[in-house]
């Protein structure tokens, strides 16, 4: 993607999260209009994954979320690159120790632009 549709995507990602979308959710949707199925179904499936799956606080959301973009738009082996670049960025995968860090340069509304943008680089 072009730089343009790069920071678009992560505005998209940060203003739905700002709506109350969870992460996986707000991840997923800034990407719903290259998924090859209904919007409302790509919202119904990315909501259990928020809080690192349901508050387990256990994979972050946004993590989970570029996973299943990944996979919908036939692009898996992209996973562990993405996740590896997430995990160099913030230092972390698990959504419990990266809330732990939030004030410390991280909140989850950067995570799903940092999330979004990292997708976006690859597709």
């Amino acid at each position: 993607m072009q730089p343009n549709e790069i920071t678009a995507r992560e505005t998209r990602a940060r203003q739905l999260h700002q709506q109350g979308y969870n992460c996986c959710q707000s991840v997923v949707m800034a990407f719903a209009d290259l998924l090859p199925i209904p919007a409302e179904h790509a919202l119904a499936m990315a909501a259990p994954f928020g809080r690192g799956l349901s508050g387990l606080k256990q994979t972050c959301g946004c993590v989970n979320g570029m996973a299943m973009v990944c996979g919908l738009c036939g692009q898996p082996q992209a996973v562990r690159p993405l996740g590896q670049r997430f995990q160099e960025e913030h230092g972390e995968l698990n959504c419990f120790r990266l809330l732990q860090q939030q004030g410390q340069g991280h909140s989850c509304n950067d995570l799903v632009a940092s999330a979004a943008r990292l997708l976006a680089e690859v597709l």
